[in-house]
């Protein structure tokens, strides 16, 4: 059965066809009219021609409706207003389920002819509720929830039927509990407005900090409490900040002082505790007044004029000047004041900050030539070198004069450290130190940028003509050797040359220019000289854009590997593989590795490029052993590779990561490379056969060959040079009969690779070749070509 609210208090009764047969007296206060002039009457008589048919709809449903009905229409209320109600319909039955009558409880909403505040202050609280930006809650004296807006269920991650049966107490952790059953005890016994900071804790155990308010409100004859929880999450989040803020303003080591800004008064408003220690003052003595009763009389005017414009200006300032400590000890103070603005973008405050220099300015003197100056040949160094070289071009702006940027790098620098020695090295770099400046003026600057390399600068060139007679002396300079130890050293150096303003507008650009034109002619052995062109910087734009291209290829995986076979000539089967690499140029189509292996040699993207090669033949080769192939993979490593720390522990790693074999793996270095260092490369020999990869020396007969150096090598195998495969077919095989005799009696395995034609191939098999790869037994496969071949050579 429908029960009615206890709130209502217009009800009536009719019977089963809608006539009034009861009517109380909060429907006569509501209706105007008695008991007498409705009783009989239809309940339609009451209601507006719409609120006539709500009626219909609902009173037709009666019938089937055990629970009732609520129906939301307009009345025709006393002194013919029209007023919005709710209708509670409770039907009535009879024992034998048959409809008999109908209670019906009136609840006005509003009057729809009263003023509009009278409309809006007769909007029910549910209603609004959700639209509050915080969390309104109401609570009973239990501290249950009574009434709240969906942003409550959003914060404590409840649904309402949870909110219906919990204590406001229990969102918050225990400690803070006994708080707000206080605060809630206040407001119920004592009548105070509750205000309380507290952390509800949702289902998910986030907390988030709200600030309660509150105020008991009497309602139906009970006592609630009405309120609302701001989230005030930012403004913990500010006070936090503002907190963090003080206490570094408090441990800061250089000194803070905050002025406010008055006209021409700075009146200081802070200091910190650093300020009192530069100082000497204490803050109590300094509150109040302005900085400027620090100022040294009679010193550094110019840089307080600029301090006093700055202020005027209102705008940043960075100066070095001199104040007096309390005990009137002068001290050098780094200043920075920057202007504060407050919320209607005026200046109100500067910040300063102090920092106490005087050490450091009394060490000036000392170290500036340490500073600016090489310490070995006392030249400038790369700092000063910026700066004498930008002081150049501004003259020569004005005077519409040259500037010649000489960049000089030493030839073979690192042969002589080798062989005579560091000390040697030091006093050659000491001599042509001391050789560049007699050959220029004193208006000329010589510096060392870097171990053996040198630029001038010859500002004020008159004409190309003046500066190619220096260049010259410059060149004759380096004709005479160093002595040293009774003995002489050549010296040697490429020498590039740039002008301003043909070349370059900027130091930078000048000195690019003269390295790219002394890289030009570097390892001529002599001491050339070129003067930079539109045709080099062409040339290091192109390798430039070849260098981004390749990282470009990396990132985007366009490098790959194919397999090219090596056949036994005794067995006649394929006896491994070499790793051939290959890039998939998006515009150029596959490249070959002689189309971009020496920039990346020269740019060091070979290591990055090895390790992805080493990582997918040792995959390659993990695949094939597999399949039951227990087949080497040779994979060309270069000198810039190995060279590296922590080769062998990355090679290592390598074959743990694709769980391969030593075995599996081969290395191929050249010897040309190998030679360069001889004690590393016997050091790496060693230590690939401690780890079980065999090593292949590539490249015999290419050039000079140290036999003996080759026997302390110990290698698997060596590889016979291109040129001397291709010769032997040709009358010219008196080399590669040799070197195969060679490798034999050093007991290695010879390997004649890149056999392209029948001639080639039956040479090498009549004088005792051990393998051969190349075209002319198959072309360098993709990996799954390969494997398909060995299936179909070696059927399981």
């Amino acid at each position: 059965m429908f029960e009615l609210e206890p709130s209502a208090r217009a009800v009536l009764l009719t019977d089963d066809a809608g006539a009034i047969t009861t009517w109380n007296a909060g429907c006569s206060a509501l209706f105007g009219l008695q008991a007498e002039q409705v009783l009989g009457r239809s309940i339609t008589t009451l209601l507006t021609p719409s609120g006539r048919d709500a009626w219909s709809a609902g009173w037709g449903a009666l019938a089937t409706r055990l629970e009732g009905a609520e129906l939301h229409l307009d009345l025709q209320c006393a002194q013919g207003r029209v007023c919005a109600a709710s209708l509670a319909l409770a039907p009535q039955f009879d024992a034998g389920g048959f409809l008999t009558g109908c209670a019906v409880a009136i609840a006005t909403e509003f009057d729809r002819d009263a003023p509009e505040s009278q409309h809006v202050a007769r909007t029910p609280l549910a209603a609004v509720v959700d639209t509050f930006p915080g969390n309104f809650y109401v609570l009973n004296r239990e501290g249950r929830f009574m009434l709240w807006n969906q942003n409550l269920e959003r914060i404590t991650e409840m649904t309402p039927e949870e909110l219906a049966v919990a204590r406001g107490p229990d969102l918050l952790d225990l400690p803070q509990r006994a708080l707000m059953l206080d605060a809630m005890r206040r407001t119920f016994e004592l009548g105070e407005e509750m205000r309380l900071e507290v952390d509800y804790v949702s289902k998910s155990g986030r907390e988030y900090p709200v600030l309660l308010g509150g105020n008991k409100v009497r309602c139906n004859g009970g006592e609630y409490l009405f309120g609302m929880g701001i989230d005030i999450a930012a403004r913990r989040a500010r006070e936090r900040e503002l907190r963090l803020r003080e206490r570094a303003l408090h441990a800061a080591s250089n000194g803070i002082l905050i002025t406010r800004h008055q006209g021409a008064d700075n009146l200081i408003e802070y200091v910190n505790p650093a300020f009192e220690r530069i100082t000497g003052y204490p803050a109590r003595e300094v509150i109040g007044k302005d900085p400027r009763f620090m100022a040294a009389p009679g010193i550094d005017a110019a840089e307080r004029a600029q301090l006093r414009q700055a202020v005027a200006a209102e705008r940043p300032l960075n100066v070095v000047l001199r104040n007096l400590r309390k005990n009137g000890e002068l001290f050098w103070n780094d200043l920075n004041i920057t202007p504060v603005q407050d919320e209607h973008g005026k200046v109100s405050h500067y910040i300063g900050v102090i920092n106490d220099v005087t050490a450091a300015r009394q060490r000036t003197a000392h170290l500036e030539h340490e500073v600016n100056h090489d310490p070995l040949t006392g030249l400038a160094n790369r700092n000063l070198l910026w700066d004498r070289l930008e002081q150049a071009l501004h003259l020569a702006q004005r005077q519409k004069s040259l500037v010649a940027t000489v960049l000089l790098d030493l030839n073979n620098f690192k042969a002589i450290n080798d062989t005579f020695g560091h000390e040697a090295g030091d006093v050659v770099l000491k001599v042509v130190a001391r050789r560049l400046q007699a050959s220029v003026r004193d208006s000329d600057t010589v510096a060392r940028m870097s171990g053996d390399e040198f630029v001038l600068v010859l500002s004020n060139q008159p004409s190309l003509r003046f500066t190619l007679r220096m260049i010259e002396r410059l060149r004759q300079s380096f004709a005479i050797p160093v002595a040293f130890g009774g003995r002489e050293i050549p010296v040697g150096a490429s020498v590039g040359v740039s002008l301003y303003p043909h070349d370059g507008a900027s130091a930078a650009d000048l000195v690019r220019a003269a390295d790219v034109a002394m890289y030009h002619g570097k390892g001529g052995g002599h001491s050339n000289v070129h003067f930079f062109s539109a045709d080099m910087k062409s040339s290091s734009e192109a390798k430039l854009r070849l260098e981004t291209s390749l990282r470009d290829a990396l990132e985007r995986d366009e490098l790959f590997l194919l397999y090219q076979p090596r056949m036994s000539f005794d067995s006649g089967k394929i006896t491994g593989f070499e790793a051939l690499l290959r890039w998939r140029h998006p515009e150029d189509g596959v490249l070959p590795p002689a189309r971009f292996l020496a920039e990346a040699e020269e740019s060091g993207l070979i290591v990055q490029i090895g390790q992805r090669v080493l990582d997918q033949a040792c995959a390659f080769a993990a695949r094939l052993r597999a399949l039951g192939f227990v087949l080497p993979v040779a994979v060309n490593v270069s000198q810039r590779e190995y060279i590296q720390p922590g080769f062998m522990a990355s090679l290592g790693d390598c074959l743990a990561r694709h769980r391969l074999d030593a075995h599996g793996l081969a290395l191929d270095l050249r010897l040309d490379g190998l030679i360069r260092n001889p004690a590393l490369g016997r050091e790496l020999a060693a230590q690939l056969r401690e780890l079980g990869v065999a090593l292949s020396v590539d490249g015999v007969g290419a050039g000079l060959c140290d036999l003996l150096y080759l026997q302390q090598l110990a290698a698997s195998q060596i590889k016979l040079a291109h040129g001397a495969v291709h010769q032997s077919a040709d009358g010219g095989g008196a080399v590669a009969k040799s070197l195969i005799d060679i490798g034999h009696n050093l007991d290695m395995e010879v390997i004649g690779e890149a056999v392209e034609t029948r001639a080639q191939m039956e040479f090498l098999k009549s004088h005792g070749c051990d393998h051969m790869q190349g075209t002319w037994f198959c072309e360098p496969l993709a990996a799954e070509a390969a494997q398909r071949l060995l299936e179909e050579r070696y059927p399981a």
